[in-house]
């Protein structure tokens, strides 16, 4: 059902067209308004997205500063990563900066797949790496930037 749109993203791009199926058969869709909060802080870590249309922030709220928001995850791209890698929660929110749709997958769903198309797996899991490790140096940058705001603010004062 879905599987065209799985082979424009690039998450899955490469995969063997059995797998393609075997993984649209898990997927749903989903329609997000601006302003809706797909899925908070916090909240149990049960699904992994894949933005269709739209675009979506993902922000995180140290328990002692302000709201960062984290990267701003365009069509093809994809969070919710803390389900697939078997988190209970997830450790940031996720917001609609506009109207939006996705496709989204059970991580308990993604990972049993993983494991009965080994081969598949190794491809989903080294692609989640890559936006994994891409999303950690952008939080990186943030918290830079926010301690260099915070010393300047002392040194003024």
């Amino acid at each position: 059902m879905f599987k065209e749109t799985l082979e424009s993203i690039p998450l899955f791009q490469g995969l063997k067209s059995e797998d393609l199926n075997l993984l649209s058969e898990r997927l749903e869709s989903d329609s997000f308004s601006e302003g809706e909060i797909i899925f908070g802080q916090g909240d149990r870590a049960d699904r992994l997205y894949v933005l269709i249309s739209g675009q979506v922030a993902i922000q995180f709220k140290p328990e002692d500063g302000d709201t960062i928001t984290v990267t701003e995850i365009k069509e093809g791209g994809v969070f919710g990563w803390s389900s697939a890698l078997g988190r209970k929660t997830y450790t940031s929110c996720a917001v609609c900066l506009e109207e939006s749709e996705a496709l989204s997958v059970l991580g308990d769903e993604l990972r049993e797949l993983c494991e009965t198309h080994p081969e598949t797996g190794v491809i989903i899991l080294e692609r989640l790496a890559e936006v994994i490790a891409a999303r950690l140096r952008n939080a990186h940058a943030h918290v830079v930037e926010m301690l260099q705001r915070g010393m300047q603010s002392t040194t003024e004062a």
